[in-house]
């Protein structure tokens, strides 16, 4: 096993937190990364909120990247990737700002990519226990199903929103604008020969406010992605 004080002295780790009107959960998340991932440096992608996400960020003393107007999950996510291969990082993860991830598992994700040599390591809610029956759980199931018949590999948790990358793939989420943090693109990324592993971790429901993805909006979230995994997928170029 990895020692995790060796690997917070050998590697630079970056979180990326994405955040659009997290005012009430960006100060707790942020926090939580400081105090349970001691040596992993973050970054709030402020993307365009239009409460006091940045004002607090700014409060706090956070590291922050404004964006002018908000560009959406995908946009902020590479203007994270891009900060990360400018300035060298070995590792980044995404981390929701929504308060659902736990910082706590950072280094153990970077542990088993360090020895399973895995260039994208998902934390998985699914690896040990059983998907719950409900409407978002059967898409997840599908995009399962979908994503094995098109790479032959098994991704239990396709949804889950805490992924950390290594430095190639954090070159290659960097510069090319199709890669977005979806299911369909870490499809893509295991087409093209990425190595992919799961890590069971738990989540917690969102602190405050509500997400975005209701009921319809989760039905179209899935149809777009089996779609795009099935079909899409095999028109996209090859990763720089």
């Amino acid at each position: 096993m990895c020692n995790l004080a060796i690997l917070g002295e050998k590697l630079k780790v970056l979180a990326i937190v994405p955040a659009y009107n997290e005012e009430g959960n960006i100060v707790s998340t942020v926090e939580d990364l400081l105090a349970n991932a001691p040596g992993v440096d973050h970054v709030v992608i402020n993307d365009g909120s239009s409460d006091r996400t940045e004002a607090l960020c700014e409060e706090h003393g956070f590291n922050i990247i404004t964006l002018p107007v908000n560009l959406g999950l995908a946009g902020g996510f590479q203007t994270g990737m891009k900060y990360a291969c400018e300035y060298g990082y070995d590792y980044a993860i995404q981390f929701d700002a929504d308060g659902q991830h736990s910082a706590s598992y950072v280094w153990p994700m970077v542990e088993q990519a360090e020895i399973s040599r895995s260039d994208i390591v998902i934390g998985s809610r699914f690896c040990a226990e059983k998907k719950p029956f409900s409407a978002r759980m059967i898409g997840s199931t599908l995009i399962t199903v979908m994503i094995r018949l098109t790479t032959g590999q098994t991704v239990q948790d396709p949804t889950s929103g805490m992924r950390l990358f290594d430095r190639d793939m954090i070159r290659q989420f960097a510069h090319n604008y199709d890669y977005s943090p979806e299911p369909d693109t870490i499809a893509l990324c295991i087409r093209n020969g990425a190595k992919i592993s799961e890590m069971q971790v738990e989540m917690r429901d969102r602190m405050s406010g509500e997400s975005y993805l209701n009921f319809t909006k989760s039905v179209a979230y899935m149809l777009r992605v089996c779609i795009s995994i099935m079909f899409v997928q095999w028109f996209r170029k090859k990763g720089n």
